[in-house]
């Protein structure tokens, strides 16, 4: 009878060899789409696994700017262009003059040749590398998601040799090198129009934009920057709905937009009449992003409605008659 010594090193030397085996015969569930999706191109850095073949197995390899890896015994081989799983039957293949069932397995230690860059309002913006097939949502998610202050789209610019983006809207730019479309980051990421999520190809730039904001300030309610969200456009009346409406002592026909043009240095003014908006003898006004829509105090307003504070804190009526609408 074997002792139980023999017995364990029996048992430990069967599954270490099994472990061996399986390295080669069954990648990890997680590198199969890997292996079969992710094109090898300049600057990946691969590493190779093969049996009985110690020159070049476990040692890192450069692909180099031509798309070349030199292997000791196989000489130059053309790897980008590859997939993972193609690359392993080239060099299965390569082997057989040396040795008998050669089994090859390639890893890529570093992702270097199908770079993405995601900008804009993102939670960690910059360079992303493919691996395997991603998605516009997958990528987003790589990059930490999308901030507070996201606007209502984002821009996809791609490389025309991968061919015009498959999206409605899509077209080249004045140079005729690059495809650019925009998609609605709330059709996106709420799975409304899953047809916009589409695959990520290398060299892919995503921007996701910035909420467009406009200003309310003066004598309103709640002054602040209210953002445009997804609408196109945000009118006069709109922004003062935001802003909770005029404050008392408001002066609606003295209200203006301040407007910053291209190329100036100071914000032009744009004169408002809220009187006659609000009695539909003047149409709604849009604004832009980055608008202030200022609307002034009555000096008059002000001072009748000082003088009724005070009169109350006397105790008396004598202002009863006084209206402030009337002022100014």
């Amino acid at each position: 009878m074997k002792s139980p010594f023999l017995r364990v090193l029996v048992t430990a030397v069967v599954f270490a060899a099994a472990l061996t085996i399986s390295s080669f015969a069954m990648p990890a569930e997680d590198d199969t789409n890997v292996k079969s999706s992710y094109i090898l191109g300049p600057n990946d850095q691969i590493t190779v696994h093969a049996l009985d073949a110690e020159e070049i197995s476990d040692k890192p390899y450069r692909i180099s700017a031509a798309g070349d890896v030199t292997f000791p015994m196989i000489g130059k081989i053309k790897a980008a262009g590859l997939t993972v799983e193609e690359l392993e039957s080239v060099l299965v293949n390569a082997l057989q003059e040396f040795i008998r069932q050669p089994k090859v397995s390639v890893v890529v230690s570093e992702f270097r040749s199908q770079p993405v860059s995601v900008i804009g309002a993102v939670t960690n913006p910059g360079v992303l590398q493919l691996q395997g097939n991603k998605t516009v949502v997958e990528i987003l998610s790589m990059v930490g998601g999308v901030r507070n202050d996201a606007g209502s789209s984002i821009k996809i610019t791609r490389k025309r040799e991968w061919g015009l983006l498959p999206l409605p809207d899509a077209k080249l730019d004045v140079s005729g090198q690059f495809s650019t479309a925009e998609i609605k980051l709330k059709d996106v990421l709420g799975a409304r129009s899953p047809e916009q999520n589409i695959l990520i190809r290398p060299n892919d730039v995503i921007s996701v934009s910035r909420n467009e904001i406009v200003y309310v300030l003066g004598a309103v309610k709640r002054a602040g920057g209210f953002p445009m969200a997804e609408r196109d456009t945000l009118s006069v009346l709109q922004a003062l709905s935001l802003a909770e409406g005029l404050d008392r002592t408001a002066s609606p026909k003295n209200a203006k937009i301040l407007r910053m043009t291209p190329g100036a240095t100071k914000r032009s003014e744009l004169p408002v009449n809220l009187e006659q908006i609000f009695s539909g003898k003047a149409e709604d006004v849009p604004l832009q992003q980055d608008d202030i829509l200022f609307v002034p105090d009555s000096k008059e307003k002000r001072a009748i409605l000082r003088t009724l504070e005070a009169l109350a804190s006397l105790g008396t009526t004598a202002g009863a008659g006084i209206i402030i609408s009337g002022a100014r």
